[in-house]
């Protein structure tokens, strides 16, 4: 299909572009941002209804995410969005650039949000919903977790919240990779029967491969047609996808980046050599 092959090479560059990006800072949290790549381009390329001609509209559609370690990812989408340039790249992380290693709604153009405390992008996103409902505009809310990020007793608070005031504009994304900073999930705080849980609190749940656009599509075109309660997307992913030696590998969490020969393959592995800043 036409659509997918252009998604995926959409995909294959955000990729391309979160090496880049941590290869100059030297650091940053590569393995969570690769394994959401293909649920933000989705969002950003087919779903919302969010560009730069109408970001200061207040009936624009929100994407929040709240598992702002991965904001490499984000950062991707909005440079292929035309907010910025993509010589910012060389710059992440660095005091007073464009790009920070979370989130700074103040410094980086497309960014709704503060995020980095887990938990409070969930909580923003929930505010939006609510908000917007009560101001009578029919812009969506899309909120992405992380996995990690529901051991917070914040999450389960925003999924009573969310339920109870039957907040049907907002799509909360689930970036199941299973593993968080340390360790597996399943041996940090388990997480299962995860489904249940979220149904148990009243959400429309879907379980995807977050690596599939037509699972993707389809999940966020269900999600459309729910009316009075909030919907919910477990998406099943591989921490660190599209890299080899990051796939799985709790190591690539964070805090690090690809040198020498491991660069070069990582590179190799998302598309060619490196982009020319």
């Amino acid at each position: 299909m036409p659509a997918e092959r252009e998604l995926a090479e959409k995909a294959r560059e955000i990729r391309k572009y979160i090496i880049t990006m941590n290869c100059y800072a030297g650091s940053g949290h590569p393995g969570g941002a690769l394994s959401a790549v293909e649920l933000i381009t989705y969002l950003f390329h087919r779903e919302m209804n969010f560009s730069v001609d109408n970001f200061k509209d207040p009936g624009r559609d929100r994407f929040i995410l709240s598992k702002g370690h991965a904001c490499m990812a984000l950062y991707a989408v909005l440079a292929q969005k035309g907010f910025f340039d993509i010589k910012e790249f060389k710059r992440l992380r660095h005091i007073d650039a464009m790009l920070q290693g979370h989130p700074d709604r103040l410094k980086t153009p497309g960014v709704e949000f503060n995020s980095g405390s887990l938990g409070q992008g969930f909580s923003f996103a929930l505010g939006c919903a609510l908000g917007g409902r009560l101001a009578g505009y029919d812009f969506r809310v899309y909120v992405l977790l992380g996995d990690g990020e529901l051991n917070e007793g914040q999450i389960w608070e925003g999924m009573m919240f969310g339920s109870h005031h039957r907040l049907d504009n907002l799509v909360a994304v689930v970036d199941y990779n299973k593993l968080q900073s340390d360790d597996l999930c399943e041996n940090v705080t388990s997480l299962e029967p995860l489904v249940d849980k979220f149904k148990a609190f009243g959400w429309y749940v879907m379980e995807i491969d977050g690596h599939d656009f037509g699972d993707i599509a389809s999940a966020f075109g269900r999600a459309r047609m729910i009316k009075g309660r909030p919907s919910i997307v477990v998406a099943h992913t591989v921490k660190g996808k599209g890299i080899s030696f990051m796939e799985g590998n709790p190591r690539w969490h964070g805090s690090l980046a690809p040198r020498g020969e491991d660069r070069v393959r990582a590179l190799r592995e998302c598309g060619g050599e490196e982009l020319e800043l």
